[in-house]
């Protein structure tokens, strides 16, 4: 049994400071440490801002997936700006979840790439993506004396479509092209496609608030939780401390109820 994983961070974009964030390479530092010291993870590649472009996470997500067979236990997670592409037709409001690589200027990653591209695994091989970052909605809601900052790149910043209010709530109720049914991985996301993750300060760190409360909820279980206890643990966590986020747990019923990285 191989277990491997690929851990990607994205603090520093080319857009200005104002657009930077703070907390997602300790994300990457932290997932990646949990899997090596508590999960026997021993192939354990990083991807960190500037590395990590749109060729470089294929590239490494490529390198993960390929040779995988049954039994094999993978792991990808990724902190950073996400974004939303909207749909250029005028026919109907649409738009596709993308996550925001290095060089997003150019090149998102859209979520049809991630899903076809894990749709080609083999049998048996349990991948596990961890998401810790915002798609589209609305501004996280924050005391202005702490440091939160929602994880969503506007579309204009990268001369795409804002959608309105309206043709976002439009576009959800459209049927889903990849249903949770034909999953093979397990996905954990920060939150809703119609909110926002934080980057937050927490713990005299930066981190993003899933990825933190997330590894505290798996530390207290003592290593050993399902994913679908994992998700009931980490939704109070989060509402306790006033985080207007509400993490998805996406896969069949059977994959949620395995044992985390097994």
């Amino acid at each position: 049994m191989t277990k491997k994983a690929l851990c990607v961070g994205i603090n520093d974009y080319p857009f200005g400071d104002a657009n930077d964030l703070r907390g997602c390479v300790n994300d990457a530092n932290d997932w990646s440490n949990l899997l090596r010291k508590h999960f026997d993870f021993t192939d354990i590649k990083q991807l960190l801002n500037a590395d990590a472009t749109k060729a470089s996470i294929l590239h490494g997500l490529k390198g993960l997936l390929v040779g995988a067979k049954a039994g094999d236990v993978l792991v990808f997670t990724n902190a950073s700006h996400g974004t939303y592409l909207a749909d250029t037709d005028d026919d109907e409001p649409k738009f596709d979840e993308a996550l925001c690589p290095y060089d997003s200027d150019t090149n998102l990653l859209v979520d049809d790439e991630l899903r076809e591209l894990f749709l080609n695994i083999a049998d048996g091989v349990r991948l596990t993506v961890i998401s810790d970052s915002c798609h589209s909605g609305s501004v996280t809601r924050v005391a202005v004396t702490e440091y939160r900052r929602n994880r969503q790149l506007n579309p204009s910043i990268l001369g795409n479509r804002v959608l309105s209010g309206e043709e976002m709530r439009t576009a959800r109720q459209a049927a889903e092209k990849f249903p949770e049914s034909g999953m093979k991985e397990v996905l954990l996301s920060g939150c809703k496609s119609n909110q926002t993750s934080a980057d937050a300060y927490i713990a005299n760190d930066y981190h993003g608030a899933m990825s933190y409360y997330a590894i505290k909820a798996i530390t207290d279980a003592g290593y050993n939780l399902t994913y679908a206890e994992l998700h009931k643990r980490l939704l109070p966590m989060l509402e306790e401390e006033n985080y207007d986020q509400v993490p998805q747990l996406e896969g069949k019923d059977e994959n949620k109820q395995r044992q985390i990285f097994t």
